[in-house]
């Protein structure tokens, strides 16, 4: 951080100002693009690049003067993010490789605007290629091979942002839809918009609470408190999407199945858990491990964050190092049990709680593959802990 105080000390920071990219510096394998190349590479951010639209701003895909498509996201100008915050979550980012991150390509930061600048990945992401029947991507086939590949990959990425870096970092925000796919459809981990440096010495940090509703851990959901922890339970209900091959809410079902983790739990409990498993997989299926598999996303969906195991404990258990017979499974963090998802219960909720509610599509408008929604999730869910 030493390069950064020198930094700040000799730019004014005010975010009112009109500061342009060439007075930035560039951060360490970060490249500064000024606003005027992304306005002509996303055609001045029409509608027709436009490929999505998360809760952070909208997402244009574009092709920069080098040729390289990117997708760009044009972060809210609500955003209350200074300059020094940003670039500072920037420098922790852009410092980190792995197989199973999405790398930052740039970044744009001239006067109001905040623009995040990724590499274009054309098979887009897990909830607009598994989830979403009737896309475009259903050509992609995710036999159980591939998914075994996704399951790990994800768990690996995880595990290296909560125990190898310093500090740890917890992304708050696990979910199909940031969930990116390689050509080879190697699983990349995205959208660190949500995510926080866990300070050293520190078990949790207490925070706004912004996320989807079924992938949010319930000691994040009612107290705020942001944990690793919360990011196993949140990969825990993804592992059961991807296993079954369905959204985690689809209110088009009987409600005994409307919710995958609750459905799951109580097939769990009556030994039925094969009558779950995705029914396109059939030719190369292990059904004994795609059993173990959800048996592994319910230990870590558990209602008690002690209890859920770290992520290099889960790739273990995916790479069966570890017997997942060998561990007890308590009764999971159901959301039902919190939340009165019905309407009369969002309006008691009043203005403390919001709810965002929409139908889990079998087809619907491709989304970015950096958008922090999806319509194959249906409750949006933010606000403010007590």
């Amino acid at each position: 951080m030493s390069c950064f105080s020198i930094f700040f000390r000799r730019i004014n920071f005010d975010h009112q100002s009109n500061k342009h990219n060439h007075d930035i510096p560039e951060i360490k394998n970060l490249k500064i693009i000024t606003y005027k190349e992304l306005k002509n590479a996303t055609g001045c951010f029409s509608h027709a690049n436009k490929v999505g639209e998360g809760g952070f701003g909208p997402v244009y895909k574009g092709r920069l003067k080098n040729g390289k498509n990117v997708a760009v996201k044009v972060l809210s100008s609500e955003s209350k993010q200074g300059v020094r915050e940003f670039l500072t979550e920037l420098s922790v980012i852009s410092d980190i490789e792995h197989e199973n991150l999405a790398s930052l390509y740039g970044c744009c930061i001239e006067g109001d605007h905040r623009i995040l600048v990724y590499p274009y990945l054309e098979n887009n992401s897990l909830a607009q290629t598994l989830l979403v029947s009737g896309s475009r991507y259903n050509d992609i086939r995710f036999d159980w091979r591939t998914r075994v590949k996704i399951c790990v990959g994800v768990a690996r990425g995880l595990a290296f942002l909560h125990e190898q870096v310093q500090p740890p970092i917890v992304h708050r925000d696990i979910k199909a839809s940031n969930i990116l796919l390689a050509e080879d459809l190697t699983p990349k981990i995205s959208d660190f918009g949500l995510a926080k440096l866990l300070p050293p010495n520190t078990t949790h940090v207490s925070t706004r609470v912004a996320g989807t509703i079924g992938y949010l851990a319930p000691e994040y959901a009612i107290r705020g408190q942001v944990t690793r922890k919360s990011d196993v339970y949140s990969y825990g209900v993804l592992l059961l999407e991807i296993v079954t091959g369905r959204c985690n809410t689809n209110t088009r079902l009987p409600s005994e199945d409307q919710f995958l983790l609750e459905r799951t739990w109580a097939l769990y409990e009556r030994g039925e858990l094969e009558s779950i498993v995705d029914t396109y997989l059939a030719d190369d299926l292990d059904m004994k491990q795609a059993y173990n598999f959800l048996k592994i996303g319910l230990l870590c969906t558990q209602d008690v964050a002690k209890l859920r195991p770290t992520m290099s404990t889960v790739v273990r258990l995916l790479t069966s190092e570890i017997d997942i017979n060998s561990q007890k499974i308590t009764k999971p963090g159901l959301i039902s049990d919190f939340f009165d998802l019905s309407v009369e219960g969002q309006k008691k909720a009043g203005s403390r709680f919001s709810f965002q509610v929409s139908s889990c599509h079998d087809s619907g408008p491709e989304t970015s593959p950096l958008s922090s929604e999806n319509t194959t999730h249906i409750f949006t869910f933010t606000g403010i802990s007590d």
